[in-house]
C-alpha cells in the first residue's frame, strides 16, 4: 500500500514538472543574454531585463493592456449578466418553447467560430463599427457555454428559497441578483474566469475587425510583433512578449482556482 502511494506520487510528481518546466523556462529565458537561451538550463550566467526593454520600447504594449483589460473585462460582465439571467429563464421560469431554445443554445455550441467570421464581419462593416470597441464587444457578450452552466447551476438552488422570496415581493431579476447571485460563487467565478480567458487570448478575430495600432489588443499586437518582423528574430523578445501576454491570466486564475474546481466538481452538467 505504501508502495502503491509513493508510486502514485512519484508519477503526480512527475507530471508536474513536464507540464511547469515549459513555462518556468519561458520566464528564465526572458532574463537571459540572447546567445544563452538556446540552452536547456535554466540558470543563465547573468540576469538583464534588456528583452523587456526591447519589447516596451518597440510596441506600445502599455496601451494594448489597457485595451486587452477594457475589452475582456467588458465581455467578462456582459456574459456573466446576460448569462446568467438567460440561465435563470430556462432553468426557473416556464414558458412555450423553453427547451427548443436550450436545445438551440447547445446547437450553437457545436458551431466553429470560423464559419461565423464573414458574417460577423460583414454585420460590423454595415453598422460601422470597424476599428471600434464595439465590434470587439458585442459579438462576445453573449456564451452558450455560460448559460449551460448557469442553468445547470440554477437548478439546484431550492425552490423554497425562491418561493419566499416572491412571498415578500421580490419579482424574478431581483431574485436573480439578490438572492440566487450570492449563492454562485463558484459559478460565477468559474464562468469569469473561462470568459476572461477566452477573450484576452482572441487573436483572429481582432486581426480582422481592427486595424488602428491604438485600439489593438494584447494578443493581436503581440501576435504582430512576433511574426511580423518587428522582432527581428530574437527569440527573447519574442518571449518576452509572450510571457508579458500570459501573466494576468495565469494570476487571476491562480487565484481563483479553488472556485473554479469547487463549480466543476458541485455543479457538474447534470440534469
Amino acid at each position: 500500500m505504501i508502495l502503491k502511494r509513493i508510486a502514485l506520487y512519484g508519477l503526480l510528481m512527475l507530471g508536474t514538472v513536464l507540464f511547469v518546466y515549459p513555462f518556468v523556462w519561458m520566464i528564465f529565458a526572458t532574463l537571459k543574454p540572447e546567445m544563452e537561451i538556446p540552452m536547456f538550463g535554466l540558470w543563465p550566467s547573468r540576469f538583464t531585463l534588456q528583452h523587456y526593454q526591447q519589447v516596451f520600447a518597440k510596441i506600445p504594449i502599455g496601451r494594448a493592456f489597457l485595451n486587452s483589460i477594457v475589452v475582456s473585462g467588458s465581455i467578462t460582465a456582459s456574459v456573466l449578466i446576460f448569462s446568467s439571467m438567460a440561465g435563470y429563464a430556462l432553468s426557473r421560469l416556464q414558458f412555450r418553447g423553453k427547451n427548443l431554445m436550450f436545445m438551440l443554445i447547445l446547437f450553437t455550441m457545436m458551431i466553429p467560430f470560423q464559419l461565423t467570421i464573414i458574417p460577423l464581419y460583414v454585420l460590423m462593416v454595415k453598422l460601422h463599427w470597424t476599428d471600434t470597441y464595439l465590434a470587439l464587444i458585442v459579438p462576445g457578450m453573449m456564451s452558450g457555454f455560460g448559460i449551460l452552466l448557469f442553468r445547470q447551476f440554477f437548478q439546484t438552488v431550492p425552490q423554497a428559497l425562491l418561493d419566499a422570496a416572491r412571498v415578500d415581493g421580490l419579482n424574478d431579476l431581483q431574485i436573480l441578483f439578490r438572492i440566487v447571485w450570492p449563492l454562485s460563487r463558484p459559478v460565477l467565478i468559474t464562468v469569469g474566469i473561462l470568459t476572461f480567458m477566452n477573450s484576452w487570448n482572441e487573436v483572429l478575430w481582432p486581426l480582422i475587425v481592427v486595424r488602428k495600432a491604438e485600439l489593438m489588443t494584447m494578443p493581436q499586437l503581440v501576435t504582430i510583433f512576433a511574426v511580423g518582423g518587428m522582432a527581428e528574430a530574437q527569440l527573447g523578445v519574442k518571449l518576452a512578449a509572450a510571457f508579458l501576454l500570459a501573466l494576468p491570466v495565469v494570476v487571476a486564475y491562480g487565484i481563483f482556482q479553488r472556485y473554479f474546481i469547487e463549480s466543476m466538481a458541485s455543479s457538474g452538467l447534470k440534469g
